[in-house]
């Protein structure tokens, strides 16, 4: 029996070695978790065995269990690696319509030629859908599908409205507004352009003309072109007039005739009013072009218009209103909100595991969310290889989530989770586990002898 109980002490020593061996190997693996041998003594009685004198039987290795401590992170550049702190486990399937999730904390992600994100072994990452305020459609781990990074470009928005804002120079002198000229700087008092996109995302310059009006002090003339070419502002009920009848019009001797509005100011350089080109302020202090349809020829929207705030607040001047001091000409801000084609610049993932794509037009785009899953019980996972774990009946069920909710770790993007081995304590336990394989081995050596003692006697 004694020959047994060594026998017994030399494997689980073995164990030990293996497994410490194993930790020690995979000290530079992304994601990997250490494991420990767990032993227990071995003790057979019966019933009316003496249990005074019983001796055990020796050791059984009764499991390897992983360690799942968090390993600490090792920062990159690549904003596909990922790392989870906290709790939680990345779900990858195999292919597409595949439903065989395997679990993993090694967030070495890359982009194969679908673009799906996907490990070193080409399984797909999964993540949650998401709607259009960044909010998941769905948390369950059923409805999770590959995350994919589009190759589209980002959609164009055409302008609606301009903001503009600038000084008028009180001491220039007054012009003629039927000799008006847009070739001819002379027959105008300033100017400045914008670039305004069409709903296509082509972009078109727009420009304005400001003229002082030489027969009312302190009032201006507004009117714009697109693409050099003269474009009327509507009325204040929306519909278009003739310049040779408009009450505002510029250019109607020079056969460049184009409604106009008109700025008011007040005598100390406040801007007052604004009046459309059938000299009545509109209820929203704004102006709005024609439709721009003869100015496009490139097929797009020929409805489009596009309105001119100037900020008017005709209760109090404020800081964002256009002036009319005694100084030069001078635009202090021109902002249009419309958008160019985009294409994909970045892609962005946040703690919470949202996946944004970034475009060259200054848009962003939220395209899935990162799932993470959790179980009961980590330590019954099935293990497989290439650190991935399966769900087994002492794990429980995967019970998917977004990082940073509840128990959820966060994920951190250009970040990859190292091994959670302590090679400083590997290399002790390996000392251990060789000291008690020696013994064991010893124990056995003894046991030989006794026996050839015995077989010796005469």
């Amino acid at each position: 029996m004694s020959f047994n109980i060594a026998l017994s002490g030399v494997a689980a020593a073995q164990k030990d070695l293996d497994v410490t061996a194993n930790n020690i190997a995979n000290v530079n693996t992304v994601g990997f978790k250490e494991s420990r041998a767990e032993f227990g003594d071995v003790y057979a009685t019966s019933l009316l065995a003496g249990s005074k004198t019983k001796v055990g039987d020796g050791v059984l290795t009764q499991d390897v269990a992983q360690q799942f401590s968090q390993g600490s992170l090792q920062f990159t550049n690549t904003a596909l690696d990922l790392a989870i702190t906290g709790n939680g486990f990345f779900a990858t399937v195999p292919d597409e319509t595949s439903r065989d999730f395997s679990f993993t904390r090694a967030g070495q992600f890359k982009l194969d030629d679908d673009n799906y994100v996907v490990n070193s072994n080409g399984d797909l990452l999964l993540g949650f859908p998401v709607n259009s305020d960044s909010t998941s459609s769905s948390v369950a781990l059923s409805t999770t599908e590959p995350v994919q990074i589009p190759d589209s470009s980002g959609s164009p928005a055409q302008t609606s409205e301009v903001d503009i804002r600038m000084n008028l120079p009180a001491g220039d002198q007054g012009l003629d507004p039927a000799a008006f000229d847009p070739l001819d700087p002379l027959t105008y008092n300033a100017a400045t352009s914008v670039t305004v996109y069409d709903s296509l995302g082509d972009s078109h310059v727009m420009t304005y003309y400001f003229v002082k009006d030489v027969a009312a002090d302190n009032e201006w003339y507004v009117a714009t072109a697109v693409d050099d070419q003269l474009t009327d502002l509507v009325n204040s009920t929306g519909t278009d007039s003739d310049p040779t009848t408009a009450v505002n019009s510029l250019g109607t001797n020079t056969g460049n005739g184009v409604t106009a509005a008109k700025l008011v100011f007040s005598q100390g350089g406040d801007f007052i009013g604004i009046e459309s080109p059938d000299g009545i302020q509109t209820t929203d202090y704004k102006l709005k072009t024609e439709a721009l349809g003869s100015a496009l020829s490139n097929g797009a929207d020929a409805t489009q218009q596009i309105g001119i705030d100037f900020n008017l607040d005709p209760s109090n001047a404020t800081t964002v209103e256009p002036t009319q001091y005694a100084s030069a000409f001078e635009v202090t801000s021109l902002e249009q909100d419309g958008l160019p084609v985009g294409r994909l610049t970045g892609i962005d993932i946040g703690p919470d595991g949202l996946v944004r794509a970034t475009f060259s037009n200054g848009t962003s785009e939220p395209i899935v969310r990162v799932a993470l899953v959790r179980f009961a019980n980590e330590q019954g996972l099935t293990q497989q290889s290439s650190t991935e774990w399966k769900e087994s009946i002492l794990s429980g069920e995967a019970l998917a989530g977004e990082a940073t909710t509840g128990t959820f770790g966060e994920i951190n993007s250009s970040a990859l989770e190292q091994a959670n081995v302590n090679l400083t304590t590997e290399l002790i336990d390996m000392i251990i586990a060789q000291r008690n394989f020696q013994a064991n081995s010893r124990a056995l050596e003894v046991n030989n002898s006794l026996n050839q003692t015995i077989l010796n006697i005469r």
